[in-house]
C-alpha cells in the first residue's frame, strides 16, 4: 500500500465502535498527517453517536460533539486510504462494494486474537469494556502505523 493519507473505521451503522475508534486514533501521536473517519455500510439516514458509547467516551475525556453517522461511498476508497473493519463479516461486506481496496480487519493488523465485540444494545459496562479493548488495540495500531511510515 502507498503512504496512508486516510483511515476509515467501518461498521454497519457507524454509531458506536467506529466513531470511538476514530476518536481514539486521533488522540494518538501519529508521525504523519492522516485524515481519520468513521463510516457505516448501512446508513439509511445520519444518526448521532449511541448514547452509551457517548457516555463512555465522555467519562474518558473524549467528547464527540455533533457527530453524525455517514454512509461509506465508493469515493471513500483509494490507493492511500486504509479501511478498517471490526470483524471478518464486515470486511467481506465492504469488499462487495464497487472500488473496494485496502480493507482489513483491525485485529488482524494488530495481531490480536479476538475481534472487537459490538456492545450495541448491551449494558453500559459492556461499552466500557469495548472502549478499553479498543483503546489498547488502537494504541497498537498507532505504533504499527508509525513504524510503517518510517519505512516508507
Amino acid at each position: 500500500m502507498d503512504r496512508i493519507e486516510k483511515i476509515i473505521f467501518v461498521g454497519k451503522r457507524a454509531i458506536c465502535r467506529e466513531p470511538m475508534a476514530a476518536a481514539l486514533l486521533q488522540r494518538e501521536h501519529l508521525k504523519f498527517p492522516v485524515e481519520i473517519l468513521a463510516r457505516g455500510f448501512v446508513v439509511l439516514f445520519p444518526e448521532p453517536l449511541n448514547q452509551k458509547a457517548e457516555a463512555v467516551m465522555i467519562s474518558n475525556g473524549i467528547a464527540l460533539e455533533n457527530y453524525m453517522s455517514s454512509q461509506l461511498e465508493a469515493t471513500d476508497f483509494g490507493d492511500t486510504t486504509l479501511i478498517l473493519t471490526f470483524d471478518q463479516a464486515a470486511k467481506e461486506k465492504v469488499l462487495e462494494m464497487e472500488g473496494a481496496q485496502n480493507v482489513e480487519v483491525l485485529t488482524d493488523l494488530t495481531g490480536d486474537e479476538l475481534e472487537i465485540l459490538d456492545p450495541y444494545g448491551a449494558e453500559l459496562v459492556t461499552y466500557g469494556i469495548c472502549y478499553e479493548t479498543l483503546s489498547n488495540t488502537i494504541h497498537k495500531l498507532a505504533e504499527l502505523l508509525n513504524e510503517e511510515n518510517m519505512e516508507a
